[in-house]
């Protein structure tokens, strides 16, 4: 099992002495660099091949080395570009768990989510249980609607003007989301006005994120299939990250959440090019 217990020599690496020991005593060892990078990782909720590459003056193949090993003993998980903490790889709850999770306010953002529906035209609608909240009030008029859900394409196929497509795929049973290669094909043809994806993580920095790769695959085809993006997410949602990116902030044109956001992050995505709808 590995140790961890150096706290103290690993938190060295925020003033710069991680590298200096290095110079001056020799290079680590493989395991002693390892336990380093443990506890810089678990501390600062990431750590980056480049940046850790550079701090240990190793090669970035010798990181991803390092960091495969830490994944096998259950210490991190790899993501692209680095690692995060074990902590942060959470269990992905399943539809019905999500569903009566701030209930109220994704309703609150259906509806005002509502203003960016077109009178006509072509709208994709993404898997979730807040897209989904949208689903259920959505409009009885002339749209073209594309939805990679089955409960969204439900709740559309009730309204009788509403010209519904249901992109295929294999299902996802946690989500109920259609996805793989069946889903992507049908996607990779489309050209729609507005999009609105749900997502698990928002933050300035890395974008829109979510556990899973196949799911992660779909929503980055429908952000690509829009004119504009519409991001629905309540405020636990803001400034977290998870495993699998599937947009950048600057693919992002509208983030519709509820009112507890906090101001700071407020303005950071605004200051990002991003219209915040509070609901």
């Amino acid at each position: 099992r590995l140790d961890t217990s150096g706290t103290n020599r690993a938190l060295s690496h925020r003033n710069g002495s991680t590298r200096g020991r290095a110079r001056g005593c020799g290079p680590l060892y493989a395991e002693e660099r390892r336990q380093e990078i443990a506890v810089i990782v678990r501390q600062d909720g990431r750590g980056d091949v480049a940046e850790l590459a550079a701090r240990f003056e190793v090669t970035p193949e010798t990181i991803r080395r390092d960091l495969t090993d830490l994944e096998q003993r259950n210490v991190l998980r790899r993501v692209h570009g680095g690692a995060i903490p074990i902590e942060r790889f959470r269990a992905e709850p399943a539809v019905a768990e999500k569903t009566g999770r701030m209930a109220a306010e994704k309703s609150r953002i259906a509806e005002a989510a509502l203003a960016f529906v077109p009178e006509q035209g072509t709208v994709a609608l993404d898997a979730g249980t807040t897209t989904l909240a949208l689903a259920r009030v959505f409009p009885d008029r002339s749209l073209m609607v594309f939805s990679n859900s089955l409960p969204v394409g439900i709740e559309i196929a009730a309204r009788r003007n509403v010209q519904l497509y249901v992109v295929g795929g294999r299902v996802r049973g946690r989500t109920l989301a259609h996805v793989d290669a069946w889903a992507l094909r049908e996607l990779s043809d489309l050209r729609v006005d507005v999009a609105f994806v749900g997502t698990n993580g928002l933050s300035v920095e890395r974008g829109l994120s979510t556990p899973d790769p196949s799911e992660a695959a779909v929503k980055r085809a429908m952000c690509s299939a829009a004119q504009q993006v519409v991001v629905l997410a309540d405020r636990t949602k803001i400034g977290e990250e998870d495993a699998v990116r599937f947009a950048t902030i600057d693919d992002v044109d509208v983030l519709v959440t509820d009112r507890g956001l906090i101001e700071s992050d407020r303005r950071a995505i605004e200051a990002a090019g991003v219209e915040v709808v509070l609901a």
